[in-house]
């Protein structure tokens, strides 16, 4: 039987390309500007009393840099690619300008349409996204730890929450959150459970 579980997870720290606005996705490994490392920092003093017993970030380093007190405070992490940041493929780098914002805006209407095989030039579909986010749950869940915090990115994060939520892919944006914000699920073997949700008290603190 799957043990019971309690899920943290939050997504990156900002970077110069939120502060900016540019298109930044899993091709561009960007990392935490000082606020983004203030952030850090905030979540670090608020939850670092939960015993954590694995926490998992993407390939990328703004995720990595965003749990950095953890791991110099001795807490386990591990690299799991299947919360990397969807591909925007060509419009990675793409500036927040009215042309780029068109563009973007047309492919999530697309995605909203229920037309989630659809990606932009060398860019990754939420479909796929989702595909490889299952596989990551089903590790997670498979092994014996208790408390486990997860460090992921804007659109992953989107989708990663219609997983859990069983909330169809079409509706992913309903979910809305800003940098280092948290969502916390309970897990009772079957099924998760949102405790918290787009939670950002600890960068008031």
């Amino acid at each position: 039987m799957t043990a019971k579980k309690t899920i943290y997870i939050i997504r990156h720290g900002e970077t110069d390309y939120n502060k900016r606005r540019i298109i930044q996705g899993q091709g561009i490994d960007s990392v935490l500007n000082d606020t983004g490392h203030k952030q850090a920092f905030q979540f670090y003093r608020a939850y670092h009393h939960i015993p954590f017993d694995v926490i998992y970030t993407s390939s990328l380093r703004r995720t990595q840099q965003s749990v950095q007190d953890f791991i110099e405070a001795g807490f386990k992490q591990k690299i799991m690619p299947e919360f990397d940041e969807i591909s925007w493929g060509i419009f990675e780098g793409l500036s927040g300008d009215f042309e780029s914002k068109s563009k973007l805006r047309s492919m999530i209407n697309d995605w909203s349409a229920g037309l989630l095989d659809r990606s932009v030039d060398d860019g990754e579909t939420p479909n796929s996204v989702f595909k490889r986010q299952k596989e990551g749950i089903r590790k997670i869940l498979m092994k014996p730890d208790k408390n486990i915090l997860i460090c992921t990115h804007g659109r992953a994060l989107k989708i990663l929450l219609c997983l859990m939520t069983k909330t169809p892919l079409e509706e992913m944006e309903q979910f809305r959150h800003s940098n280092l914000t948290l969502y916390q699920f309970d897990y009772d073997g079957k099924d998760f459970k949102i405790i918290k949700s787009n939670c950002t008290k600890h960068l008031m603190i």
